[in-house]
């Protein structure tokens, strides 16, 4: 690399340019480490989101029982559950955040990986989709600090990713067919922790009807044949093991595929929604990866005139950003989170275009004005905490429950239950089950009326009225079975009667 004279600021971004390309896994390894020090460990103690809480409250009791996951019921694959659980033992809800933790620390490698895989000859070549990884991982504007199936699944999804890329330098037949069982094994892996991650079989079908795999056919065939059997003994032995807790594969075909369907014709209802979107269009601007994008094509337009051993994959990357975002757009809900789902192809897109020659150019200054806003973002986040006031009502319940006391939240915050230490009676712990398997809340008048009521009730407003459900085979039993107790942060705390019957 040749430095040019200039700035004592542009000598210096050239002279830690040149740092980095003598001992780039040195810098790597650095980058994944402040990734977490600066956007997880801080958050590591702060109060669990409602996903986090309810799918800790899932994985704790996951055995045979009355619904898909036990006694609860929640639209995911076994995987996600299993990991939560793994999380659970490291300690909890920091436990849970610790291992997210971890997801991040091996997706930035991953992404380094990725990188090699691209340019094997250019050990540099690391450097870029790394950072990409760790700048957007870092960031609350990618959901960052909590954790949830997307982040889970991103070290499957690049691992799966890079088995795809390694099939392409396959020396022959076996080792094409070895790579692709990997490939399809870690794509599998994503997609039972949340249906929608498919971008490794993306990613393998877009190489392969470009040719990009290998140009010999036979190749190609082994590696399609290695995904085939990769993936489909993964989902066997998953399904397998949810068997054996009592989840069976029909149930989880409702769950996941069928359930998806239903949902999104009820999300167009919600109110919310719309507001949502456009807080994450604006929270998607804000982290400044639109403008990683906008630079990185820049650069792989010329790319036919770049190294002889790198890639081509212009049309993959193409084909796995368009179906990212997709993805990210039929999710209906449009939390933030959502757009961790566009990390695998942005770490590809940087893969392909290589470390600059100089990083006072375009590429080094949109990382530069990212890596700023993550910064800033994480500080804003650090001092105005989001206000969780949920919290101050799982306080509430558990200062006053009883040991074998259960409670429900109407609908939703299944957060609420877990800080309490409380059980529901209910297996809808997220509001949109209900708003699609029981929107006229017979299943839970049923809850309401039987012996086993929940012995806490708590419902945001003054009633049970919220978008898509019709509480009117409910409402009633309320003032039958309970009596009201307290306000606390915008909830109604009621409390079943003694001997009610």
């Amino acid at each position: 690399m040749v430095l040019v004279e200039g700035p004592p600021r542009t000598a210096l971004l050239n002279q830690v340019a040149s740092v980095a390309r003598q001992r780039p896994w040195r810098v790597i390894v650095a980058m994944a480490g402040l990734t977490c020090l600066l956007g997880w460990l801080p958050f590591l103690g702060r109060p669990l989101s409602p996903d986090e809480g309810g799918l800790l409250m899932v994985a704790r009791q996951w055995a045979p029982g009355d619904s898909l996951y036990g006694d609860y019921w929640v639209d995911r694959p076994p995987l996600l559950i299993a990991l939560v659980a793994a999380g659970d033992l490291l300690g909890g809800g920091s436990g849970l955040r610790l291992l997210g933790m971890i997801a991040v620390f091996a997706s930035v490698l991953l992404a380094g990986l990725l990188g090699r895989a691209v340019s094997p000859g250019v050990p540099a070549a690391a450097l870029l989709p790394a950072a990409t990884a760790a700048v957007l991982l870092g960031t609350p504007l990618f959901g960052g600090s909590v954790v949830n199936a997307e982040l889970l699944g991103l070290p499957f999804l690049l691992t799966g990713m890079y088995a795809a890329l390694a099939s392409r330098r396959s020396a022959g037949a076996r080792q094409a067919l070895l790579w692709g069982i990997a490939a399809g094994a870690a794509g599998a892996g994503a997609l039972m922790i949340k249906q929608n991650l498919l971008d490794v079989f993306v990613l393998l079908l877009a190489l392969l009807v470009t040719g990009d795999l290998r140009q010999r056919s036979r190749l190609r065939g082994e590696t399609a044949l290695g995904a085939a059997l990769g993936s489909a003994g993964f989902v066997c032995v998953a399904l397998a093991g949810a068997a054996a807790l009592g989840t069976s594969p029909a149930e989880l075909w409702s769950a996941v595929v069928s359930f998806r369907g239903e949902a999104t014709s009820v999300l167009l209802e919600s109110p919310a929604s719309g507001r949502r979107f456009w807080l994450m269009c604006l929270a998607l601007l804000g982290s400044g990866a639109p403008l990683l994008v906008g630079v990185l094509l820049l650069r792989i337009r010329g790319l036919a005139a770049g190294p002889p051993a790198q890639l081509d994959l212009r049309l993959p990357v193409l084909a796995l950003l368009v179906w990212e975002t997709a993805a990210v757009l039929m999710g209906g809900s449009y939390w933030l989170h959502y757009l961790i789902g566009l990390v695998p192809g942005l770490v590809l897109l940087a893969a392909m275009s290589g470390l600059p020659d100089r990083m006072c150019g375009p590429v080094g200054l949109a990382y530069g004005l990212t890596a700023v806003s993550t910064l800033c973002v994480i500080g804003w986040v650090g001092l105005y905490p989001i206000d969780r006031s949920e919290q101050e009502v799982a306080s509430w319940l558990a200062a006053a429950a009883q040991p074998g006391d259960t409670a429900v939240v109407a609908f939703g915050v299944p957060s609420i239950l877990e800080s309490a230490g409380l059980e529901s009676p209910y297996p809808n712990l997220w509001s949109l089950p209900v708003r699609v398997r029981d929107p006229q809340l017979h299943d839970f008048r049923a809850v309401l009326a039987g012996p086993e009521r929940p012995t806490w009730l708590v419902i945001s407003g003054v009633g049970l009225w919220t978008w898509g459900v019709d509480p009117a085979a409910a409402q009633p039993l309320i003032k039958l079975h309970y009596e009201y107790v307290d306000d606390v942060g915008g909830y109604r705390i009621f409390r079943a009667l003694e001997g009610s019957s």
